[in-house]
């Protein structure tokens, strides 16, 4: 008698154990489906998506491969350049973070209130080009950041356009350059800006200290020289 109520209490705790693994391997599952339900386009994916990311990460330069809406293991490798290059989990896979890095919006991820305005980002790009290239490509991206800075602030206009076309505020517009096509250089450039990077620590102005004759300019505060152009506040 003994022995059978040791085997039936041996027989509960294994019951109880395979119930806890079932469990554990059911709130596994749901989490895994969850993480999946937020990766928008990722390895197998096919759409128009995928040929958005493609199509922009070509245009950048982190993807040489076919635009041909099949998210391959090269695609992969090209969204993990972009993600390292802009401060992202480097996974390989375009959820909503790495879409919204790349101005890439649909109904998935339009709650984070941006709108994409790829306007913004080829007039920005044909600044950046027209005032900086031959510049080292931190010295790019400073120079688009003053313009998204200067849009932050108060004594500018708040539009990327009304900044730089703001009277006297680029040489660029007035001498025509502004309308050049930009490189994939500045278009990489202008969008690290956009996504975040200000190597200019927070500058609103830059110039040239070889050629620059206004004496007020150089009474700014300086936050840091790149290249040929110093930057500051």
């Amino acid at each position: 008698m003994l022995n059978k109520i040791k085997a039936m209490n041996k027989k509960k705790k294994v019951m109880a154990v395979l119930l806890l693994i079932s469990i554990i391997a059911y709130l596994s599952y749901n989490i895994f489906l969850r993480e999946e339900t937020y990766a928008l386009s990722k390895y197998g994916s096919r759409g128009n998506e995928v040929i958005q990311i493609q199509t922009k990460l070509k245009r950048w330069g982190y993807y040489n491969g076919n635009i041909d809406g099949i998210y391959g293991s090269q695609t992969v490798a090209a969204v993990k350049w972009f993600q390292r290059k802009n401060g992202l989990t480097a996974d390989g896979i375009a959820g909503t973070k790495t879409l919204n890095a790349m101005g890439i919006y649909n109904s998935s991820n339009s709650s984070s209130g941006t709108t994409n305005n790829s306007t913004d980002l080829n007039l920005l790009a044909r600044l950046v080009y027209g005032e900086a290239r031959g510049e080292p490509y931190t010295g790019q991206v400073a120079v688009a950041a003053v313009v998204l800075n200067r849009v932050k602030s108060s004594s500018f206009p708040n539009t990327i356009a009304g900044v730089i076309y703001q009277s006297g505020a680029f040489d660029v517009v007035s001498d025509g350059q502004i309308n050049m096509s930009p490189n994939s250089t500045a278009i990489k450039a202008a969008q690290d800006a956009i996504n975040g990077w200000d190597p200019s620590y927070g500058a609103i102005y830059y110039f040239n200290p070889n050629t620059a004759t206004s004496r007020w300019i150089w009474s700014r505060p300086m936050t840091v020289t790149i290249g040929n152009h110093r930057f500051c506040k």
